[in-house]
């Protein structure tokens, strides 16, 4: 099986866009509004940022989880006993960000919301009814507002061969949000498991836009749209010199909003949250 990439533009591309979620958990499109322009000169600009010393004076709050957190704090996947080998900034609207790359990056943050929304209302318009009536409410209006959706700029700095034997970029996971929007970085790397359990390389023309579904939607959905394991492996031969910059927008709901019986978004978050270690 290939993940084929869905024309943003095409009379049918809500129905294919929403089948290949439902099939892989993942929906790739070309065409789409998020300008490369934009996305090119983000990759730029952070990655002089994180070559220099001034992320360190932005380093994480503890309690809010914005800013800079170093490669030393980085995540250990669920399941996974080695840390990722990344770095990474967290950005919210109310959150600390050098201020000559604020604007291009909530410039970005409010681009990329608004396709999100479309795309949270195409895959509710085209849910069967049975799931549909699962929804507490329309799923795009559970984002309307939300000063939970955090966008992270990850940096995965190139490889120096003294790497703890076993870890990898980024171990294999599932996202903890509704739906995450991802540009394609400027490297490859990412790679998501099928319903088989053969690894796929997702598709990382610049340009194309990724968007994966995370655990909430499946919570949400009653299992109907499967949260997908992903990961990122290290690269091979020259490639291992090379950094990567990837920029995932990370839709999350309000707290209150109710996701099922079980769970409201903020309760589901923070049993997360303890899983990962992260608090």
């Amino acid at each position: 099986m290939k993940l084929e990439a869905v024309d943003y533009t095409a009379a049918n591309a809500e129905e294919l866009f929403v089948e290949s979620l439902r099939n892989t958990g993942f929906g790739v499109l070309k065409n789409h509004p998020i300008q490369q322009k934009l996305v090119s000169s983000i990759y730029e600009n952070w990655n002089e940022f994180f070559n220099s010393e001034d992320k360190n004076d932005f380093r994480f709050n503890v309690e809010t989880q914005d800013g800079f957190f170093p490669s030393e704090v980085s995540e250990i996947a669920k399941g996974h006993t080695k840390k990722d080998i990344k770095e990474y900034f967290h950005y919210y609207p109310w959150g600390q960000c050098p201020e000559a790359l604020k604007a291009e990056l909530q410039n970005y943050y409010d681009e990329a919301n608004k396709l999100a929304a479309e795309l949270l209302s195409w895959v509710e318009k085209h849910s069967p009814d049975d799931v549909s009536k699962l929804y507490s409410q329309p799923l795009s209006s559970m984002i309307d507002g939300s000063s939970q959706t955090l966008l992270r700029v990850l940096h995965y700095p190139p490889l120096k061969g003294d790497e703890e034997l076993g870890a990898i970029r980024a171990g294999a996971h599932e996202d903890i949000n509704l739906l995450t929007v991802l540009p394609a970085a400027n490297e490859p790397g990412l790679q998501v498991k099928s319903k088989e359990g053969e690894w796929l390389d997702v598709p990382c023309d610049f340009g194309n836009l990724i968007i994966n579904i995370g655990d909430m939607l499946q919570e949400a959905s009653g299992g109907y749209f499967p949260s997908t394991t992903h990961r990122v492996v290290n690269p091979e031969g020259t490639d291992k010199s090379k950094a990567r910059i990837s920029l995932p927008l990370f839709l999350h709901p309000k707290p209150e909003v109710v996701l099922s019986e079980r769970h409201t978004a903020n309760s589901y978050l923070m049993e997360r949250l303890k899983e990962l270690g992260v608090i």
